[in-house]
């Protein structure tokens, strides 16, 4: 059997950023809204679709965030956060958790989940995480989380991004 014999490294890119954005905005995902509390207990979170199962024994998830991200100290170091995946009537919660400069939880509804980190109200579903592992890779930090709890809505309907666009009607 002849063996398969490995490049030392990765071939250089034959494409530019703005073309891999477009291919990768091909792939259509869920959106999510992570969140935390930082260390002085202000809330945070952000609109992420880096989202995706890892495990189920034990129940492990993961979510990527930029480095360059103003939020990246807070959930490095705490110990918990939740990952709240939007139902398709979402759309402006994602809008306010993807802007800059603005009190992302003004006029939203949430409680406060068992460890610290808001969960929203209307969420098709949510998560609740201990920040069990950190990878840096590339321009991203790869968060694992190991889920300490979990819930759902029966028969919500998610709502999507591809594209660039988001999609909130769509056949089941």
């Amino acid at each position: 059997m002849p063996s398969t014999v490995r490049p030392p490294a990765a071939l250089p890119p034959n494409f530019s950023s703005l073309e891999f954005r477009d291919a990768l905005g091909m792939f259509a995902t869920g959106v999510t809204i992570v969140t935390a509390r930082d260390a002085q207990g202000t809330f945070i979170g952000l609109t992420a679709n880096s989202f995706n199962s890892v495990s189920l024994t034990p129940p492990l998830v993961l979510w990527s965030l930029a480095r360059s991200a103003g939020s990246m100290a807070a959930f490095s170091t705490g110990s918990h956060y939740a990952i709240n995946i939007l139902s398709a009537d979402q759309q402006d919660l994602a809008k306010q958790f993807a802007s800059r400069g603005a009190d992302r939880f003004s006029g939203v509804q949430f409680e406060v989940g068992s460890g610290g980190a808001p969960l929203l109200q209307g969420a098709a579903a949510t998560f609740e995480c201990f920040n069990r592992s950190r990878y840096e890779e590339g321009d991203h930090v790869i968060f694992v989380g190991e889920v300490e709890r979990c819930a759902h809505r029966a028969g919500a309907s998610p709502l999507l991004f591809h594209g660039g666009k988001f999609y909130a009607e769509h056949p089941l």
